[in-house]
């Protein structure tokens, strides 16, 4: 029995299934990290002082991790442009690329989070420290949810690939509105964390 909508669009809304339930999911996360960016400007304007984001961060591997995700989500692009042509190695080795971009995304950060321990900054140092290491982390355990599924993807889920292609395209889609929605929230975080 085929589930209605899984592969091709609903007459209602104009797309299948899971997309409608990954901008949905998409939705409630954005109210997640809405709330918190809001925190940070309700704190951030109560304070007599508040600390210059250099003053306690590395500008320069926030830099290098941003060239890092953008450069992952061209390469999302691209995988997916292979899984919809057809080109099963294309689409493998630009969803390779894509898993080794949040990889090095989250080595970067790890150094980060480890100078600011050796350092004696953590979380209870102060209130923008405290939304630093819980925005940046939830960010990061975004990332690792993204490559997990990519990973699924390049790996057992690829099985998909030859009985149902469409579908399995439909989920690559579906993984790369994920990957971008984890990219834009870091464009967000890194002029509000580091730059302001």
């Amino acid at each position: 029995m085929e589930i209605p909508y899984t592969v091709e669009a609903r007459p209602d809304t104009g797309v299948f299934n899971a997309k409608l339930g990954i901008w949905l999911f998409l939705a409630s996360e954005v109210m997640l990290f809405g709330a918190l960016f809001a925190t940070y400007i309700l704190l951030r304007v109560g304070a007599h002082e508040w600390p210059h984001g250099a003053h306690y961060l590395n500008i320069p591997l926030a830099t290098l991790n941003t060239v890092i995700l953008i450069s992952s989500s061209v390469t999302m692009v691209l995988a997916w442009a292979g899984a919809a042509s057809g080109r099963l190695s294309r689409y493998r080795l630009f969803m390779g690329l894509t898993i080794l971009g949040g990889a090095l995304f989250l080595v970067v950060k790890w150094i980060e989070y480890s100078d600011k321990f050796s350092h004696g900054l953590y979380p209870s140092t102060n209130n923008f420290l405290a939304l630093y290491f819980t925005m940046t982390g939830l960010h990061a355990i975004h990332v690792i949810a993204g490559m997990v599924v990519n990973a699924y993807l390049i790996g057992p889920g690829v099985r998909m690939w030859t009985t149902h292609h469409l579908r399995f395209t439909n989920r690559v889609e579906i993984a790369g509105i994920y990957w971008h929605f984890v990219d834009v929230v870091w464009i967000f975080l890194f002029p509000v964390l580091y730059l302001l």
